[in-house]
C-alpha cells in the first residue's frame, strides 16, 4: 500500500500536502480501495470558508457514498474539475491526479494535528 512519506494524513482517510499557505486535499489509496470504482465526486463548497472536520463534498462509488471532511480550517480556493468527467483518477492515482481540492489555510498551527505517514500506518494497521 503507498503512503507517501512527505504528506500528513488524517483518521478520515485523507492525505494532505503543505504548499506555504495552501493545502492539497485527496483521499488515501487506503480509501480509495475500501470504496472500490469511484463513479462521482461532488464538490460544492467551492470560494466557501469551512472549518476543519466539515464536510466538504461526497465521493460516490459503487457501493457506498462517503462524505469528504476538511482537513484543516480554510477557503477552498480550487477544486480538481477533471474529476467531474474522470473520478477514476482518484482510483489510478490517488496522491497525483486524483487530488480533490485546495485549501487556503486560516490556521497553519492545525497541521500539528494531522498524522505523519507512520502515524497513519498505525491507524490502519499496516
Amino acid at each position: 500500500m503507498n503512503i507517501p512519506a512527505d504528506l500528513k494524513y488524517t483518521k478520515d482517510h485523507e492525505w494532505v500536502l503543505i504548499e506555504g499557505d495552501t493545502a492539497t486535499v485527496g483521499i488515501t489509496d487506503f480509501a480509495q480501495g475500501e470504496l472500490g470504482d469511484i463513479v462521482y465526486v461532488e464538490v460544492e463548497t467551492l470560494d466557501e470558508t469551512l472549518d476543519r472536520e466539515e464536510v466538504f463534498g461526497t465521493v460516490e462509488a459503487v457501493k457506498t457514498v462517503s462524505d469528504l471532511f476538511l482537513p484543516l480550517s480554510g477557503e477552498i480556493v480550487e477544486f480538481n474539475e477533471a474529476l467531474e468527467d474522470e473520478p477514476e483518477k482518484v482510483n489510478a492515482d490517488p496522491y497525483g491526479e486524483g487530488w480533490m481540492v485546495k485549501i487556503k489555510m486560516n490556521d497553519p498551527s492545525q497541521v500539528e494535528d494531522l498524522l505523519s505517514a507512520d502515524g497513519y500506518k498505525e491507524l490502519i494497521g499496516g
